[in-house]
């Protein structure tokens, strides 16, 4: 599902470049970037967030308001942001995704003999190493 919403983009106060980005119809999505490009890449990437939050918790979705009723404070502009809520779902949704799993014989008739369950073992051992390598790139 591509989505589309006016963004209003205001000059960053603290900073000599960079920009702060507000998306009127996502009550509390605010992003900044530190150029033109980077705001509107970290804006797309929060308000698909925000989408994607509201659609695993049942909520409906707000409609986009006209990108010509949006009337950004002084200094500001608008623009719009394309959403690809499908590709991104894929990188960062909740929803469990089925994958196939190849081990030795041996090793299945082990974990089969004492009730392990191999997704929670695969997963807790994936999510283990996803920690670590964000620990890692700090």
């Amino acid at each position: 599902m591509k989505l589309t919403y006016p963004a209003c983009f205001y000059p960053c106060e603290t900073k000599d470049e960079g920009y702060t980005v507000e998306i009127p119809d996502l009550p509390g999505c605010v992003s900044e970037g530190d150029s033109l490009a980077d705001a509107i890449n970290m804006a797309t990437d929060a308000a698909s967030g925000w989408i994607l939050d509201e659609l695993e918790d049942g909520n409906d979705i707000p409609i986009a308001t006209s990108m010509k009723q949006i009337t950004p404070d002084e200094g500001g502009s608008v623009a719009m942001l394309l959403l690809d809520i499908d590709e991104y779902e894929k990188k960062n949704g909740k929803k469990a995704v089925r994958k196939n799993l190849t081990i030795p014989a041996w090793l299945d008739t082990f974990a089969e003999r004492n009730n392990i369950n191999f997704s929670q073992v695969l997963q807790g051992a994936l999510v283990d190493i996803y920690k670590k390598t964000k620990l890692n790139k700090k």
